[in-house]
């Protein structure tokens, strides 16, 4: 609960760590605060859009406390500037933005004009993300008067309603454009009276001298003229299926059995069982409506009051449907609003923008799959399969191979392929004992995506699908069968809500130790990095947060720094294909920089010095350090002890030290909003294969097929190492 926190906003820049600024809005639990750190002067607070569960200690003299709703109308804000701009300045508006309820009549900016109109919705436009316990809180408003139209929303956001108005007579602010002002005495707006007739109702219609039948779709208005939207029992030629859109005076509630349409129905040709085609729930089909085909997932299958054919519950891809999953006020299943239509199954067809497999292909894919339920996970059906090595890659290459993409998957397929295709590095989530409501997760998981994609190469959409279906029906979020996500939201949800697994990164700052999936990368805003590798991206965050690893992770991901859609920190990032953390331990002996002995102390202020190269924490040995911090310019710098493992002061030199090292086995890129990979498959260097889920859709706007397969033309979004283990020997290196 958002209640069980306390919030606060930076005013003014703390000691560390550096990549925080004035006006960012962190938190508490307030479990610890009141427990243990009440009369504390520093307190160890977590960041909001920090993507990661560290805390960092914080002195009170650089923080003011928040309400709840001061913290969800702030975070509502751009950026941090803005944010203690409005709590310093614009305090009586902020508190009076508290008291906006739904209902307010109130005045809004857009752009340089004052739009009149009245609240409808506040709070949330997406659900906290992981470890965030609130989002920022804004205003839905319905414009009123002469300022209709001049919206850009009919309430809807992201295929998720918030409030119901006209077409562009909506809008979505946060309080910093809202003003409140004299409630008018003015009556609701009527709602529109309910039709006749309803989506769903089954009707008779008259077209071209024929009398027909069907079932409606949609009753909307159309230049002041009544139409309704019919899916057709057959079309104007006799045919199966179809849509029309004809006025309202043409349509007649019931069903009026006529001769010639008995007539047209059985000159038509008989429809495939759906069985024959493999339809079930879950698969993606096609159907002709009256704009062309249209695309969806079968959600529901049954029999629907007053018919008795089979009909199926479809989730369009686009919203050219009725509801959101109820069929005259009963509810059949769920999803966004205007993306069900229910239609007779025999109607439907696999989607053909899949070029599928050949029959022998696809029985080799037909395992011994289990409904949920039915025993489905008992040890003994689980066969496992290693992951795919270098001599066998080739069941991995050419088209229809990898996971199959399909509405907005590409976020899960590549996170998905990165690591299980050909590492192992994470197959404990895969084995470890869960809760009875989560097993038909790992289950889904293991079962039908890993295992497939390992023996056959080839894991089909709609076991993707399934597993989206689950984490929604699992309350994570209420978008993920058709919104696209981060990668790493995915991961956490599946690694740390659903399994529970094991924290993959220990994190030592100031003495304390921290767990977190994955290490988001934090820079100073006045860094001198142009062309960065990842081990240098690493470094000068550790440095900047105060940082060390509490030990050697046997998988670490890391987030690339990322400023939003519009600004990219850096241009280009190299990937290093080995990451070197010996210096980055909190523990455990290391080598001097200059001399190669053993290492006793660390600076820094050193850091940054433009003598020395911008890789590598700054390390000597007592001779070195002296010699060094001789110089005029290092005078006033502080060297620090490090500490060294009992007994190996007393070993000698030199020492031949294990450099602890992690090799990069997987990156995940994204362009346009679109997610691909790269995944090292054998032990050269060259050893490489890229990864595009939607490379072999059919039939879109965008032609992936041709896409040009290099690191620098894609944004580096995430980049996944695992551990090795080198031995090298001592080696000096001379000061520049």
């Amino acid at each position: 609960m958002s209640s069980d926190y306390l919030y606060f906003i930076l005013t003014d820049t703390p000691e560390r760590p550096r990549h925080v600024s004035p006006g960012c809005i962190c938190f508490i639990s307030g479990i610890i605060y009141r427990s243990t750190l009440c009369d504390s002067p520093k307190l160890p607070v977590h960041f909001m859009d920090s993507r990661t569960s560290l805390s960092y200690e914080i002195d009170r003299r650089y923080m003011k406390e928040l309400s709840v709703d001061e913290a969800e109308l702030l975070q509502a804000l751009s950026g941090d500037a803005e944010r203690l701009r409005w709590y310093q300045e614009e305090e009586a508006a902020l508190q009076a933005a508290v008291g906006l309820t739904v209902g307010s009549p109130v005045t809004v900016e857009e752009g340089a004009q004052l739009l009149k109109g009245i609240i409808r919705y506040v709070g949330g436009l997406t659900r906290p993300k992981y470890p965030d316990p609130i989002s920022g809180r804004f205003f839905g408003i319905e414009l009123q008067g002469e300022d209709k139209g001049k919206g850009n929303t009919d309430g809807t956001l992201r295929y998720e309603t918030f409030f119901t108005c006209k077409k562009d007579c909506g809008i979505f602010v946060p309080f910093s454009r809202v003003h409140p002002v004299v409630p008018i005495s003015t009556s609701p707006s009527k709602q529109p009276e309910t039709e006749e007739l309803l989506p769903g109702d089954r009707v008779t219609y008259f077209i071209k001298n024929y009398y027909r039948l069907g079932m409606v779709v949609d009753v909307k208005e159309k230049d002041g003229e009544q139409l309704v939207r019919i899916s057709t029992d057959t079309d104007e030629n006799g045919k199966t299926g179809g849509e029309v859109e004809i006025s309202i005076q043409c349509v007649v509630k019931g069903e009026v059995p006529t001769e010639a349409e008995s007539s047209d129905a059985n000159t038509s040709p008989l429809a495939p069982n759906a069985g024959d085609l493999g339809l079930s729930l879950n698969s993606m089909v096609e159907l002709a409506l009256a704009s062309g085909n249209s695309y969806g997932i079968i959600r529901w299958i049954g029999t629907l009051p007053g018919r008795q054919e089979t009909m199926a519950g479809l989730e369009l891809e686009d919203e050219k449907g009725v509801s959101d999953g109820t069929f005259k006020n009963e509810r059949f299943f769920d999803c966004p609003p205007k993306r069900a239509l229910f239609v007779k199954l025999s109607s439907c067809r696999p989607d053909s923008r899949f070029q599928y497999l050949s029959a022998d292909h696809s029985e080799m894919m037909t395992t011994h799959e289990d409904p949920e339920g039915k025993g489905g996970h008992r040890a003994a059906m689980l066969e496992t399969f290693p992951p795919v090595s270098a001599e066998q890659i080739q069941v991995l290459l050419g088209r229809m191979k990898g996971i199959q993409g399909h509405c907005n998957s590409c976020y899960m397929d590549a996170a998905l392929f990165s690591l299980f295709s050909c590492s192992s590095a994470l197959d404990s989530m895969l084995f470890k004992a869960t809760e009875p409501q989560d097993a038909p997760i790992q289950h889904t998981l293991l079962h039908d995506i890993v295992n497939p994609l390992r023996s056959k190469g080839f894991v089909e959409a709609r076991h993707i699908m399934k597993l989206r279906q689950q984490l929604q029906n699992h309350g994570y979020s209420r978008s993920f069968t058709t919104d696209e996500k981060d990668p790493e939201e995915f991961l956490i949800v599946i690694m740390h809500h659903i399994l529970a697994l094991e924290p993959l990164l220990k994190l030592s700052a100031g003495g304390k130790v921290q767990e977190s999936y994955c290490y988001q990368i934090f820079l100073d805003q006045n860094h001198s990095l142009v062309l960065p590798t990842v081990q240098q991206l690493l470094e000068h965050s550790f440095h900047n947060a105060g940082l060390k690893l509490a030990e050697v992770p046997s998988c670490l991901m890391l987030q690339m720094p990322r400023f939003g859609k519009k600004f990219k920190m850096f241009d280009k990032i190299i990937p290093s294909l080995e990451l070197d953390i010996t210096d980055l331990l909190s523990e455990g002996p290391q080598q001097c920089m200059l001399c190669g002995n053993l290492a006793q102390e660390e600076c820094t202020d050193c850091f940054k010095d433009t003598a020395f190269s911008q890789t590598g924490f700054k390390i000597f040995c007592k001779t070195c350090s002296a010699q060094v911090h001789a110089h005029p310019q290092r005078r006033f710098h502080q060297p620090a002890p490090l500490d060294i493992p009992p007994g190996y002061l007393s070993r000698g030199s030199p020492h031949t030290l294990t450099r602890d090292k992690l090799e990069l086995f997987a990156v995940l890129c994204i362009e346009t909003s679109h997610y691909v990979s790269f995944i090292k498959y054998g032990p050269n260097s060259q050893d490489w294969l890229f990864f595009d889920s939607m490379a072999d859709r059919q039939g879109e706007q965008r032609d992936v097929t041709h896409s040009v397969y290099t690191f620098t033309l894609w944004l580096i979004l995430c980049v996944v190492f695992r551990r090795e283990r080198r031995l090298q020997h001592p080696g000096g290196a001379q000061l520049p």
